[in-house]
């Protein structure tokens, strides 16, 4: 693992530099302190980082649960009370990695799993062009089309154009110039480039400019700015944790916010170790289960201490990759800077713009939603790009979790359009000079070709012949048995010759069928 510490030290500071910003606006969306965010960004790292079995996978505040984390706050007036239910996810979580529930991460189709990665690129895009032009209303870190603001993702961008900021545009602009320049092959060849991270350079170079402009209308003040707590004192920092309310736990509606908070935030960490490993240029697969119970330990740890939910995130996770981490030193690496950051040098922090944070968001944006994997996924043909842009469209215009429910949905029913045309091969034979119906049958034959074959056997015309092949299949569900029996009933008064090969129309017992079937191969 050390061998990758120069990788994973360089892009931990690409992490931690988009961090800081996510882990602000998503407590702000969530209603919750601020430091909140600060302390499940500092946990997910370093706690949840050193647990867990993904590579490249990054942990936080979840973007998509402030919408659940803003009402659950409202809903039991306490923000103590709310950390127990925080707490109590965790706890869920640590049992539902012990039962190994963390299969159900590899059920997600692979369609799915790239068209939230395009979902989550092309929202990023959209989310933070605002913030280039110095329109600042959305948080930082909402991925919802309904924004907190009232407004949606696309009345946002038309919001922007009465609000624009000529500072951040500059800001904004100069940044792009470094990050592509960055990208260049020549300067990838550059040893001093290779250390020094485009990123850096860009917040860097952000905060000389603004500097530059002190005084004049171009400079922009904190509310274009990240606006991190600062502590005066060891007191005062201390003071910005919040305990939990022990007494709640058992409290009806904290056990089910808690559970809420389980279930769903562990359905968006598998969905984004499902996508984090595809990043991966080693394709290594996260254990799921034991990511549940990395994620576990750090909810219940966070509850305790007044931090928010946290889940793997796939912004972060896919900066990590972007940026050529190698290995989980490169998680813990961007927790242990939030941490020292956030104690050390806050006022430093807080004069970065977000235009510049809003350049470094926008390139990761584009890389996850690149034109070639529209291309790819196109050729791919229809059992993989309707899924595929289903969930995109579905994310966009929904959240995370209703567009990949869509995308799942669709990717069934395709799944059910190929078993209804494809159970058997219908051709037509020559015998002694009369036309005879072929119908061979699949190897595996499930309920789910119950309506084709039926639609078929509905269309035969009278005084047909018919010859059903059954000689290749190893199982064949009790509904296709029954079907293929009625209708041998039924042929004899539609005078219809039928021959059937290889099947015996009586009902088995589909279990002790199957037996027969391992035992057979």
């Amino acid at each position: 693992m050390f061998k990758s510490i120069k990788a994973d030290l360089s892009s931990s500071l690409v992490v931690f530099l988009v961090a800081v910003p996510l882990c602000l606006g998503i407590a702000l969306a969530s209603g919750a302190p601020l430091f909140a965010g600060i302390i499940s960004g500092i946990i997910g790292g370093i706690v949840v980082g050193v647990i867990s079995g993904s590579a490249v996978g990054v942990s936080g505040p979840a973007a998509g649960l402030a919408v659940i984390v803003l009402a659950a706050i409202q809903d039991l007036e306490s923000y103590p009370v709310f950390l127990a239910a925080v707490f109590i996810s965790g706890i869920i979580q640590i049992g539902l990695g012990i039962a190994k529930a963390g299969i159900i991460g590899y059920y997600f189709p692979s369609s799915v799993i790239k068209g939230m990665l395009s979902a989550i690129g092309i929202i990023i895009f959209l989310k933070q062009i605002p913030h280039a032009f110095g329109y600042d209303a959305d948080p930082e870190g909402d991925l919802e089309f309904i924004q907190p603001d009232g407004e949606n993702t696309f009345s946002e961008l038309y919001n922007m154009l009465d609000y624009i900021s000529p500072g951040a545009v500059i800001i904004f602009f100069t940044s792009m110039l470094i990050l592509v320049l960055w990208e260049q092959p020549f300067m990838k060849k550059n040893k001093v480039f290779q250390v020094v991270q485009g990123p850096l350079v860009v917040v860097t170079i952000g905060i000389i400019i603004n500097q530059l402009f002190m005084g004049s209308n171009y400079y922009l003040d904190s509310s274009h700015l990240v606006s991190l707590p600062v502590a005066g004192s060891a007191s005062e920092f201390f003071g910005q944790f919040t305990i939990f309310d022990p007494s709640a736990i058992f409290n009806k509606s904290v056990l089910i916010v808690g559970a809420t908070i389980a279930i769903v935030g562990s359905l968006e960490t598998l969905l984004s170790v499902e996508a984090t490993d595809k990043l991966d240029p080693q394709k290594r697969i996260t254990p799921t289960n034991r990511e549940l119970i990395a994620q576990g330990v750090g909810n219940s740890l966070s509850g305790i201490i007044g931090g928010l939910p946290i889940t793997q995130v796939i912004v972060r996770s896919s900066a990590n990759a972007q940026s050529g981490a190698k290995t989980k030193l490169s998680a813990i690496f961007h927790g242990i800077l939030l941490l020292t950051s956030v104690i050390l040098i806050p006022r430093v922090l807080n004069m970065i713009p977000l235009s510049s944070l809003a350049a470094i968001l926008i390139l990761v944006g584009f890389k996850l939603a690149k034109p070639a994997l529209f291309k790819e996924m196109f050729r791919s043909g229809r059992s993989e790009y309707i899924p595929f842009a289903v969930t995109i469209v579905g994310i966009i215009f929904t959240d995370l979790l209703i567009g990949i429910v869509l995308g799942l949905i669709v990717g069934v029913f395709e799944i059910l359009y190929a078993n209804l045309k494809k159970p058997y091969a219908l051709t037509h034979i020559e015998e002694n000079g009369s036309s005879k119906m072929y119908i061979e049958l699949a190897e595996n034959l499930t309920f789910l070709s119950k309506a084709s074959m039926m639609d078929t056997i509905s269309h035969i015309p009278n005084d047909s012949k018919v010859l059903i092949d059954a000689s290749r299949s190893y199982f064949i569900h009790p509904d296709i048995r029954e079907i293929i029996s009625d209708f041998g009933k039924n042929a004899e008064y539609r005078n219809i010759q039928l021959e059937i090969i290889g099947l015996d129309t009586t009902h088995k017992d589909p279990v002790k069928e199957l037996k027969e079937i391992v035992k057979k191969t």
